[in-house]
């Protein structure tokens, strides 16, 4: 498994910034528990918790990546189910969007909250399909998949926190 090896410090970089994000967004809030916009709980299913899948997802894969495996056979069956239980949560992902009545997404919010991780997922599995013919190729499709679900869960993150803060709209602590 040479060709894993390569990739070692990326993971690791990739995995500790996924874990530190983690984190860092279960902090923030629980900083913004104590005023929530109206009907937040709504909203958590199509914005908050996505973010945390893909973060976690991205974790997950540095993990998965920088186990001793023995065959990468076994690495690709694993990341393309990944891959593909991803594709399957963001069409759920869009249909909660499409049903909550807390926030009216924009298109920004679409391309960003669904279609940008639904594209991110679907590289993830196809990488996997890829592995026995272009093993090379293929983990550069599931490292760019990787920082891209921590791209867009720091980008979804700072959204909807800076939504969060801004929006009038919120109940005031007594």
């Amino acid at each position: 498994m040479a060709e894993l090896k390569h990739w070692e410090s990326f993971y690791v970089i990739v995995g500790a910034a996924a874990g530190a994000l983690i984190g860092l967004q279960f902090v923030v809030m629980t900083l913004l528990a104590e005023r929530p916009p109206p009907r937040a709980e709504e909203a958590e299913g199509a914005f908050a918790t996505p973010t945390i899948v893909h973060f976690c997802t991205a974790f997950f894969l540095s993990a998965l990546v920088s186990a001793p495996w023995h065959a990468i056979t076994t690495v690709a069956v694993l990341y393309g189910i990944t891959g593909l239980a991803g594709v399957v949560y963001m069409v759920i992902v869009a249909r909660r969007m499409g049903a909550q009545t807390a926030y009216r997404p924009q298109l920004e919010d679409w391309i960003f909250h669904v279609l940008l991780p639904l594209v991110a997922y679907a590289i993830l599995a196809l990488s996997a399909l890829a592995t026995p013919s272009s093993e090379h190729e293929a983990l550069f499709g599931l490292g760019g998949a990787a920082l891209s679900l921590v791209f867009l869960g720091i980008y979804n993150s700072w959204d909807s926190i800076t939504f969060l803060v801004r929006n009038p709209h919120r109940k005031r602590a007594p």
